[in-house]
């Protein structure tokens, strides 16, 4: 959702109308103009749309009881919601423009809609016109200053601060998740002072306690068939999220990804528009180049200017041996009932230290679940509410083994069918692992703290982080038949 116009307009009894405050966005009006085609209304100039808006709120020239445009009982009357004629021939309209009145003060917004002005569904269908009148809300909040009166020198000093605020709140015409809560912190800030300009993409500056976080999350997939005749497959992505709260306009922070000496080197690197330089080995190492000894294995460093709000400084693929947990399924149906023999390996490399790990083994094209009889050498089995899925909660450690097993039959004697799945018909099925662990990357890529360089008046604190996550990480029944994925994933 986007606003066309903001304005802020006052009117107190015995005075004349004043227009307050006004803002425009330019490439949303070009949007609104390539949506409406041949029905697109124009907005007028600022002292025109004033006194349509008073008009039609009953204010300018009050002693005019009946308005054909605003007071004609074909018109269907909305509140908040108001509809202009700009050149008064009805067929320039201005709809939906929204307000909200408090006392002497009104805020008015013109919100861009996909429909026109002739064809218009229910406002219910309309997000735009209940995030508008949300926002207008929260910006009556902010001008009153949670006072009921508005005193001229508050509301003078609130608008001041406007302009800032809708930078901050509303950049190029489009609000921000929050709007809320994201205009009070800036009430306390005061105006950056200095010879520096703030570049246009910065809509404010952090003042108070410094701190730089990084954090970096690698992404494991796998498909694991049990077959010789089949490959399996894995690859891995990792993402390098910055939030960095640093005084000054445009503080420079270096921060610097290590790899171990045996680590996989980082392969098709982007990165965030604000990383000022990089080395071209950086960027020129693909996954594409397989057994490349000359892929450039870092250390890679990435200078930056931050924006204030988190952000992903780069991502990147790796080429891992092997992946975190190797598992087998064999899977056979007798009698009416499902034999079940699940193994899960930890390879020696990783850390046995989770913060979660699951294996689901779902059933489709079946009835419920019935008899459940089966036995694991670690954690625990749980059966869905819809009981046509396996839970086996393994926990935050593998045994000093590093192997588990799952063994036992599955009995299906509900009445009630399942759900279904065109692909995992006869014996293809799988179990798909969820697990996180901490402190880990497949690659080797960390942080270290010390290395994180910040050029600014004050030290930040600096905080690392590090983790590995499942996503489709699937260990196919290797007694049936299983789907193929070339080229989606190394081997």
């Amino acid at each position: 959702m986007s606003f066309r116009a903001i304005w802020v307009l006052s009117h107190e009894k015995g005075e004349t109308v004043t227009l307050r405050f006004s803002r425009r966005y330019s490439t949303v009006e070009r949007r609104a103009k390539c949506l409406a085609g041949p029905q697109y209304a124009s907005i007028p100039e600022d002292c025109a749309i004033s006194r349509l808006i008073f008009t039609e709120l009953g204010l300018e020239d009050p002693d005019r009881l009946y308005v054909a445009a605003r007071d004609n009982c074909v018109l269907h009357q909305e509140s908040l919601i108001l509809e202009l004629h700009p050149d008064g021939s009805g067929r320039g309209i201005l709809w939906p423009l929204l307000t909200v009145t408090q006392g002497g003060l009104i805020m008015a917004c013109l919100p861009l809609v996909d429909s026109t002005a002739t064809s218009r569904p229910p406002l219910s269908n309309q997000v735009s016109i209940c995030q508008g009148i949300a926002f207008l809300s929260g910006l009556q909040a902010f001008m009153s200053a949670g006072s009921k009166a508005l005193e001229p020198d508050i509301l003078a000093a609130r608008l001041d601060l406007l302009p800032t605020i809708l930078l901050n709140i509303c950049p190029l015409g489009t609000p921000v998740d929050t709007p809320h809560s994201a205009i009070f912190p800036f009430l306390a800030v005061p105006t950056p002072t200095g010879s520096q300009k703030q570049p246009a993409w910065k809509a404010g500056f952090h003042k108070g306690r410094s701190t730089v976080s990084v954090s970096v999350t690698e992404t494991v997939r796998s498909m694991q068939y049990g077959n010789q005749n089949k490959q399996d497959l894995w690859d891995v992505y990792g993402t390098v999220v910055c939030k960095c709260e640093v005084e000054g306009i445009q503080p420079n922070i270096t921060v610097t990804l290590s790899l171990p000496p045996n680590g996989s080197p980082l392969q098709d690197i982007l990165v965030h528009p604000c990383v000022n330089t990089l080395d071209s080995s950086t960027l020129t190492a693909s996954s594409m180049d397989y057994g490349d000894s000359s892929a450039f294995s870092g250390p890679y460093k990435f200078p930056f200017s931050p924006p204030l709000e988190p952000f992903r400084l780069c991502s990147y693929t790796s080429q891992v041996p092997v992946p975190p947990i190797l598992g087998s399924y064999h899977l056979k149906e007798d009698n009416g009932q499902l034999q079940l023999s699940v193994l899960l390996k930890l390879h020696e490399s990783v850390t046995n230290s989770f913060e979660y790990c699951e294996a689901h083994l779902p059933f489709f094209n079946r009835c419920q679940m019935g008899v459940l009889d089966v036995k694991v050498t670690s954690g625990q089995v749980e059966v869905s509410k819809e009981k046509n899925l396996l839970v086996w909660v393994l926990g935050q450690k593998f045994p000093k083994s590093r192997e588990v097993t799952l063994e036992g039959a599955v009995h299906f004697s509900g009445q009630t069918a399942g759900p279904t799945d065109p692909l995992c018909t006869d014996g293809t099925a799988y179990i798909k692992l969820y697990f996180r662990i901490p402190d880990l990357t497949l690659s080797g890529c960390c942080v270290d703290q010390h290395s994180v360089q910040v050029y600014s008046s004050t030290k930040p604190r600096v905080v690392t982080s590090r983790d590995l996550v499942s996503s489709e990480y699937y260990i196919w029944n290797s007694t049936g038949l299983t789907p193929m994925l070339p080229g989606a994933m190394m081997m």
